[in-house]
């Protein structure tokens, strides 16, 4: 029996122009790939040239939906998963169907990375920080949870890294701010992406409140990327 291929596929974080001539090829070759959102696929797709059909996979997807895909990927024998931009697995839900896969067909079902860009490693290669240990936290949590999660960051003797949204990153550094004790306010070294790889890329370095000072003063418009320095 031919063994089913489930393909994890990376794509560019905003440059098309970042992504693997062997992502192309695999993109091009299967007969269905699961999207994080089709709509936002397409415009990859579409500059590349690319017609295979695509179905939405997301993290409002059911259970059922799950179900549904690995009844396709058993029918077609291969599929793609993608995500908006980056690496699928990564603060998505792309996890949730390798292990569905694994679980339903075993050894029947190769699960293939295919690497490529990556928000964490993108901003930790500039950071200049230590890289050989660091811990990533995803988004932080809006409400609950979220000072707890901070003090986690400020604690850590690891560089940490994680995602804040456009409408919070100012809110979230006030309080990581307010609750660093008062030393580390100024030696601890933090290092942001702000639209990492696209037009507007901008990557600020400081502490926490000259970092909130630059912010305020020119825009928080994007997706942003923070690497916290690990506590001396």
């Amino acid at each position: 029996m031919t063994k089913m291929k489930l393909y994890i596929v990376a794509t560019p974080l905003g440059n098309l122009g970042d992504i693997t001539l062997r992502a192309l090829e695999i993109l091009k070759s299967v007969p269905l790939i699961a999207c994080e959102d089709t709509r936002v696929s397409s415009r990859l797709l579409s500059h590349y040239e690319i017609t295979t059909k695509t179905v939405s996979y997301h993290q409002h997807s059911t259970a059922g939906k799950v179900d549904f895909l690995l009844d396709k990927l058993a029918e077609v024998g291969e599929m793609a998963v993608i995500t908006d931009a980056g690496t699928p697995g990564i603060s998505d839900p792309g996890n949730l169907l390798v292990e569905a896969a694994v679980k339903k067909f075993g050894s029947q079902c190769e699960i293939i990375p295919i690497p490529g860009a990556s928000a964490i490693i993108s901003i930790l290669s500039v950071s200049g920080l230590p890289t050989d240990r660091f811990l990533f936290l995803g988004f932080i949590p809006h409400k609950k949870g979220k000072e707890t999660m901070l003090k986690r960051i400020i604690e850590s003797e690891e560089t940490v890294i994680f995602y804040e949204s456009t409408h919070r990153i100012v809110k979230t550094l006030e309080k990581m701010k307010e609750m660093m004790p008062e030393g580390a306010i100024n030696q601890r070294r933090l290092v942001i992406g702000r639209e990492l790889t696209k037009k507007f890329e901008t990557i600020y370095r400081g502490n926490v409140k000259t970092i909130l000072e630059n912010l305020t003063t020119t825009s928080t418009k994007g997706e942003f990327v923070v690497v916290v320095e690990g506590k001396k």
